[in-house]
């Protein structure tokens, strides 16, 4: 197949650091050329000297998108850019359609729509950061937050599959009014290659290592961590990832977070690495006796896959896409509160408990090899596609992903896409 991705921006091959771009569309794009399908990824140009194309692999090449402004912007911010972005699409696909497109943030599967629609080309759309009201309990949303998620729920009913993260993601989609038969749990991957329990370890100082990381965007849970350790005595909390360790200081957030741990009497136990790079990132995963998750966002967590590869327990909320990924006694523990209290007695029954690490590791490296390694998600990624595609272009059939059962309890009336994109 001729696969197209639309992409705020494409995150470079190879291991992964905590700096906040993640494991996104390139390492998929990359198993799918290993199965043999050619991939285009379309990626806005966010900084100067970016190539005009770059091929990353012998079926994979990266086009690097003039629309808007060659710096950084958030993908909620992109919506002036759609019109340049969908001609540039809709003029490279007139000299050759791609068989599916898979657009990736809301504003590239408006442009892909838009490119799209005439030449009658399937839109599969996933939505990195969904946003929409879930089974908790949230503010009443503003009026702009408002027609975001209207312009969401819209465009979710108007491609050809939605492709989600987790079974909450699809619960939260048919509560909105989305059909279930159109969206599809697809989780994202890990390199099980680079993350594996093997390999060496991080040195340790002789105590217990709750390690967790730096938020990427949102609520981070960070100060739920810090407050919990005061209660475990013995251990300490390792932070990783963030602006480079020299800018700590200059950080509001550390701030922050160094006057509550030096309130709490445990400054001296909390360690701030910095940025961590993506060679060092499995020795310091391995090294921790435990990954504390605390974000409660809903928004894809890559370290919580990365630790569990490297035979990292992780405690996680039991909510977002965790429920999906961590098993529950098994590989680790969910929690339902965000209670430091209550995370600080879990934690100590676990280092309490050797053996019983021990075995949620091993267990936690066998489940992310299992139904997180790339070429799985691959594979799980094209039977999503083959729902939507003409029979000349269908690909073998793969085994189902795991998927959860959800009702549609609400509806929401649907924006004007035709509108919303200046046609």
């Amino acid at each position: 197949m001729r696969i197209a991705f639309v992409t705020p921006h494409a995150t470079p091959p190879g291991p992964y650091a905590t700096s906040g771009r993640g494991p996104r569309v390139v390492p998929l794009a990359l198993a799918l050329g290993e199965l043999g399908h050619d991939v285009t990824v379309y990626a806005r140009k966010d900084a100067p000297a970016l190539p005009a194309q770059v091929t990353v692999a012998p079926r994979v090449t990266v086009e690097h998108v003039p629309a808007g402004p060659a710096s950084r912007v958030p993908a909620d911010d992109l919506a002036p850019h759609v019109r340049a972005l969908g001609g540039h699409l809709d003029r490279a696909w007139r000299r050759s359609a791609p068989d599916i497109v898979h657009a990736h943030s809301w504003p590239c599967g408006l442009a892909a729509l838009a490119a799209g629609r005439d030449l009658g080309i399937p839109v599969a759309q996933t939505f990195h950061s969904l946003d929409l009201p879930g089974g908790r309990p949230r503010l009443r949303p503003d009026r702009d937050q408002l027609a975001k998620m209207r312009l969401k729920v819209s465009l979710a009913r108007s491609v050809s599959t939605v492709v989600v993260r987790s079974a909450e993601e699809m619960r939260q989609l048919t509560r909105m009014g989305v059909p279930r038969a159109l969206v599809r749990v697809v989780p994202w991957g890990v390199d099980t290659a680079h993350f594996s329990p093997d390999g060496p370890a991080a040195p340790r100082n002789g105590h217990s290592r709750l390690l967790t990381a730096w938020p990427l965007t949102g609520p981070h849970g960070l100060e739920t961590a810090i407050r919990a350790l005061a209660d475990v005595p013995q251990a300490e909390l390792v932070v990783a990832g963030g602006p480079p360790r020299g800018q700590l200081a200059r950080t509001p957030l550390y701030r922050e977070l160094m006057r509550l741990a030096t309130a709490l009497g445990v400054a001296g136990r909390v360690a701030f690495t910095g940025g961590v790079g993506g060679e060092d990132l499995p020795g310091l995963l391995r090294s921790a006796d435990l990954l504390l998750c605390g974000s409660v966002s809903g928004q894809f967590d890559p370290v919580a896959l990365q630790a569990m590869a490297c035979g990292t327990p992780v405690v996680a909320p039991a909510a977002g896409f965790y429920p999906d990924a961590v098993i529950d006694g098994t590989t680790g523990v969910l929690l339902p509160t965000a209670r430091p209290s209550l995370l600080a007695r879990r934690v100590r029954l676990l280092l309490a408990s050797p053996l019983q690490l021990e075995a949620f590791g091993i267990a936690a490296a066998d489940r992310a090899r299992s139904r997180y390694s790339w070429d799985r998600i691959a594979r799980e990624t094209l039977q999503a596609y083959q729902r939507c595609l003409p029979a000349a272009a269908e690909v073998p059939a793969e085994p189902d992903g795991e998927e959860a059962e959800a009702e549609a309890d609400a509806d929401l009336a649907g924006a004007d896409l035709a509108t919303l994109m200046g046609r």
